[in-house]
């Protein structure tokens, strides 16, 4: 008996030292406020464009939860991978007037933002872009926010156009860790190729590049479009077309392409 006693025993203060070892269980908006959502903004940017135009962006965070938002800000193609995290309280709005400068302190960066909320909802972003000439600043353009999956393999950039009066730019993003094959085909109608070119991005990187960089032989055109293949997720695309007298920009979205 004195050997089954002590057996109880011991097994006693094993059950007790497990369970101080165990962590305590935690309730649901203790696991919220752990969760981290984060959400893409596929450029932002403070560049110097053709006509020696300053291009900036505008970023607008609104904590519309009901509790206290940690917020971190990355630029993960700029030099360094600048990170900025703040705090803001229920119902606080932040805003940087050129993030790249304001938010971390360089004076020409591109690229994509990655903002994360210690939330399973993110915090409400607003994202503009715009230019400067001298006094003359252009009209700010929205730059959509994506708050959730978007990678598609085959994305389509429609309402494109290269000529005297108008320029495009066409964006790849890869914020994968391995580089990633991009195959693009300009398209006036659908399923009807004029040219296709082949890249390859590198992991953490934005290429920005007009598109007659990409398709050479072909001189000018209006609404183009460009179909944008890629296997690799965690990539994105965009483009924008500038209306070279005014300096006037409309950023194109990508949807998903059909061949």
């Amino acid at each position: 008996m004195k050997i089954v006693a002590a057996t109880v025993l011991l097994l006693l203060a094993a059950i007790a030292a497990l369970a101080q070892e165990m962590p305590a269980a935690q309730e649901p908006d203790q696991v919220a406020q752990e969760a981290m959502t984060t959400v893409v903004v596929p450029v932002a940017g403070s560049v110097i464009g053709a006509n020696d135009v300053q291009w900036k962006t505008d970023v607008v965070l609104s904590n519309d939860l009901r509790t206290e938002a940690t917020v971190v800000i990355e630029m993960p193609s700029a030099p360094d991978q600048p990170v900025m995290i703040l705090t803001l309280a229920p119902g606080q709005v932040q805003r940087f007037t050129d993030v790249v400068s304001e938010a971390f302190g360089i004076d020409r960066a591109l690229s994509p933002l990655l903002i994360s909320t210690n939330n399973r909802r993110s915090v409400a972003i607003g994202v503009t872009v715009y230019g400067i000439h001298g006094t003359d600043v252009t009209a700010a353009q929205p730059i959509p926010v994506n708050y959730g999956a978007t990678y598609y393999p085959l994305r389509q950039l429609q309402g494109l156009s290269f000529s005297e009066e108008f320029r495009t730019n066409i964006g790849l993003v890869n914020l994968s860790t391995e580089a990633a094959p991009f195959t693009l085909a300009l398209q006036r109608l659908q399923g009807r190729n004029l040219a296709v070119t082949h890249v390859v991005i590198p992991a953490n990187t934005l290429w920005h590049m007009s598109v007659q960089s990409l398709f050479p032989l072909i001189t000018e055109g209006d609404d183009f479009s460009v179909l944008v293949e890629s296997g690799t997720p965690d990539t994105y695309c965009y483009a924008s077309v500038i209306e070279n007298a005014t300096s006037r920009a409309r950023f194109v979205q990508a949807t998903i392409g059909t061949r």
